[in-house]
């Protein structure tokens, strides 16, 4: 876990993609919330034990926080479409299959990082990333204290 301190933390970048369904998805309708990207693949076994996690967490913080999963490295939607109804996702999950998106993180989360979960303050700025697997109460932590301004 690194927590970068106010005055370190870089802007987050645009992220703009699909989801799962085929929905247009823009970082843009984020503004002013935390916003919580996970990596996974359905294929990564510490990506399934997270799961429940990364659920329980968005549902404890859903009035602060925005989650949003990046799926990379499956070669159709069919096995993640499944991951996230065998876990009841609730939220947004990008198809990102050749890694663009990921990319798009380079110099804050390895390529090869899955799972990896980065957080973005209420300012648009990333303020911590988890490499590996993470927990309900790391990131409920993280998002209450990024939601009060720390």
């Amino acid at each position: 876990l690194t927590v970068l301190p106010v005055d370190q933390r870089p802007a987050a970048p645009a992220i703009d993609g699909t989801t799962l369904d085929g929905t247009p998805w823009s970082s843009a309708d984020t503004a002013g919330k935390v916003v919580v990207y996970n990596v996974w693949g359905s294929w990564c076994a510490p990506c399934r034990a997270e799961a429940p996690a990364l659920v329980a967490a968005s549902k404890r913080t859903s009035d602060k926080a925005v989650f949003v999963g990046l799926n990379t490295r499956d070669l159709d939607t069919a096995a993640p479409q499944a991951f996230v109804r065998a876990f009841d996702v609730p939220y947004v999950n990008l198809y990102d299959p050749d890694g663009a998106l990921l990319l798009k993180f380079s110099g804050q989360l390895p390529a090869s990082a899955i799972p990896s979960t980065l957080l973005v303050d209420p300012q648009g700025r990333i303020a911590a990333r988890v490499i590996g697997e993470t927990t309900e109460a790391t990131l409920v932590g993280l998002i209450d204290d990024l939601a009060a301004g720390k």
